[in-house]
């Protein structure tokens, strides 16, 4: 394959489930009601210092968008605005925000003047420093799904099995942006096509391109069915963090640690060097990147490191209700993960979503 070749690879659709067909279908986001997000950040305000976190909750706007608009309002640059995750813009979100607090003599921005644009001021605290991207230890949902009627016996039973194994931790479409644009153009620039990348747009390309070769592990193992069972050469992380040891071979603590959820088998996040697990598990793993040819040498080459990420997703406090044709789910996920990938495991979900000025989108 030359570098010009488009690798082949597998859609977020197309991805294999660990539980089964779909039980059925329903509309996913026909209001930014239908779709809530509140961020557990993991620790509290400091309650002084030369910061404030402020506690937003906003409607139909991206992050990004709802940072400008804070900035613009505080009078403050819009690099020292802060936030921990990139919430969907398409919903109803709870997040923090941080910026510098005013200087003395100075009062309070009006935050009011925001709730026309969807932005919400809940709460503002002072803080010591900067929230940096990353820092939240995870959300919790409440998704709606309309025109959906499932079998009741089916979905309790889907809804046990999803709570007793977890689901797999795939990255979400939303890695990969419209028709998995930016695996184009990770593509190009990885392979020399695409000049002068902006460094924001560099890190989400190469992003996505480390995000479906781990998709396509996972993916490889599902069919195998030990996506959530370790294998001798695995590298089990530790559940609640990034760490992660080499398991050349296995014993009945290490099986037991992973079915109590305290381990969780990973899969790789490609860098330089050779994945950190052995035997079978690193061969997969080495099979498999090679099919996505030549991102594996080339994201080595932009000097990442061979990083891991858990194979499996546990849902916290899992509960649904069902009325009237309409589904609604609520759960707690991790930092990093995507709640599409617990909804593929039990509905077929599709989007019409409405925007303000009345169009489709």
């Amino acid at each position: 394959m030359s570098d010009s070749t488009l690798p082949r690879w597998t859609t977020f659709t197309d991805l294999p489930r660990a539980h089964g067909e779909p039980l059925g279908s329903g509309r996913l986001r026909v209001e930014p009601e239908d779709f809530r997000v509140t961020e557990v950040l993991g620790f509290d305000p400091d309650g002084e210092g030369d910061h404030r976190l402020l506690w937003v909750r906003k409607t139909g706007a991206n992050t990004e968008w709802v940072a400008r608009r804070l900035a613009a309002t505080a009078g403050v640059p819009v690099s020292t605005v802060g936030y921990a995750g990139l919430k969907d813009r398409w919903a109803v979100t709870e997040q923090w925000f941080s910026l510098p607090r005013p200087r003395t003599g100075e009062s309070e921005p009006d935050w009011g003047s925001l709730a026309e644009q969807g932005i919400e001021v809940l709460e503002v605290h002072a803080h010591r420093r900067k929230l940096k991207r990353g820092s939240l230890s995870g959300n919790r949902f409440r998704i709606r799904l309309r025109d959906c009627q499932l079998d009741p016996a089916a979905l309790d039973a889907r809804l046990k099995s999803i709570r007793a194994r977890g689901v797999p931790n795939y990255f979400g479409e939303q890695r990969f942006g419209h028709a998995d644009g930016n695996l184009h153009r990770a593509h190009a620039l990885l392979t020399g096509a695409a000049k002068r990348v902006p460094p924001h747009q560099r890190g989400l390309q190469l992003s996505a391109a480390r995000s479906q070769i781990f998709n396509e592990l996972l993916a490889e193992r599902v069919r195998r069915g030990d996506w959530d069972r370790l294998q001798p050469g695995d590298c089990p992380q530790l559940a609640g963090s990034h760490s992660f040891f080499l398991a050349e071979t296995l014993d009945e603590t290490l099986h037991e640690r992973a079915v109590r959820f305290d381990l969780h088998p990973t899969g790789p996040l490609w860098g330089r060097g050779e994945p950190p697990s052995r035997h079978t598990v690193q061969a997969l793993e080495l099979a498999v990147a090679s099919g996505l040819a030549p991102w594996p040498e080339r994201l080595a080459e932009q000097g990442l490191d061979q990083e891991r990420r858990s194979l499996r997703l546990t849902i916290e406090n899992l509960e649904h209700e069902q009325i009237d044709g309409c589904l609604t789910l609520e759960f707690g996920l991790s930092s990093g993960a995507y709640a599409t990938s617990v909804l593929r495991e039990i509905i077929d979900t599709f989007e019409q979503v409405q925007r303000r000025d009345g169009s489709d989108g």
